[in-house]
């Protein structure tokens, strides 16, 4: 019961902050691009806690746990979050002012991709019962080498890129690109202090590394 309300609680906090910050600077509920995101990013959020919390509640608990330890990890979390406050409003500005025109057919496109991410995200969470949103090893945790784990290093944060890159075209706004822009670099960031502590701390690391070249993107990075 202590982790249903926990996740119920953050899930709640979550909804609110991003429904304020984007339909107050809007001005309006009238706000389709904030309707249909707040959709697309809780409705999922919502069944997936829901089965987490009944097939593997273990992996939802460190899910919900965001104390970093790591003085990297800590900074690009909190620039993050600025990032992301930047972005929702921005694009309720933008709203608000008609700054700019997002043609429709780019939002649809940009929903399904996030939809698709989604399920890049699920995949990965269903593969890794260590994935945790902190940078730790644990005790007894092995290299994950299957799945989606065989072609990158670091597929969650590729589903994350995909996710949060689409997160300013449905909500309709070119000028929310501006700060988005910037969350790839902070992954880069992430995953270069990241491997080092896979590296130093979780045994197989280093020669999974050297089998698996590529950290993001196939033949890319």
């Amino acid at each position: 019961m202590k982790l249903i309300f926990n996740a119920l609680f953050k899930f709640l906090i979550g909804l609110t902050l991003i429904f304020a910050l984007l339909f107050i600077p809007a001005g309006t509920l009238k706000f389709f691009g904030g309707w249909l995101f707040i959709g697309l990013l809780f409705i999922p959020i919502f069944i997936f806690g829901i089965v987490l919390i009944i097939k593997s509640p273990d992996l939802l608990r460190k899910r919900l746990d965001v104390k970093e330890k790591e003085n990297t990890q800590k900074g690009v979390v909190a620039i993050s979050a600025l990032i992301f406050l930047l972005g929702f409003i921005c694009a309720g500005l933008d709203f608000r002012f008609c700054i700019t025109k997002m043609p429709y057919w780019l939002t649809l496109v940009a929903s399904v991709v996030f939809l698709l991410a989604y399920g890049l995200y699920a995949e990965v969470m269903r593969e890794n019962a260590y994935l945790s949103r902190t940078i730790k090893v644990e005790e007894n945790q092995k290299v994950i080498t299957s799945g989606l784990y065989a072609i990158v290093r670091h597929p969650m944060y590729t589903a994350t890129i995909l996710l949060f890159s689409m997160i300013p075209l449905i909500l309709g706004s070119f000028i929310s690109l501006i700060p988005f822009l910037f969350y790839p670099v902070l992954i880069i960031v992430r995953i270069r202090n990241e491997e080092k502590v896979l590296t130093e701390q979780l045994f197989g690391y280093d020669e999974y590394t050297k089998k698996v070249k590529y950290r993001l993107i196939p033949f890319i990075w």
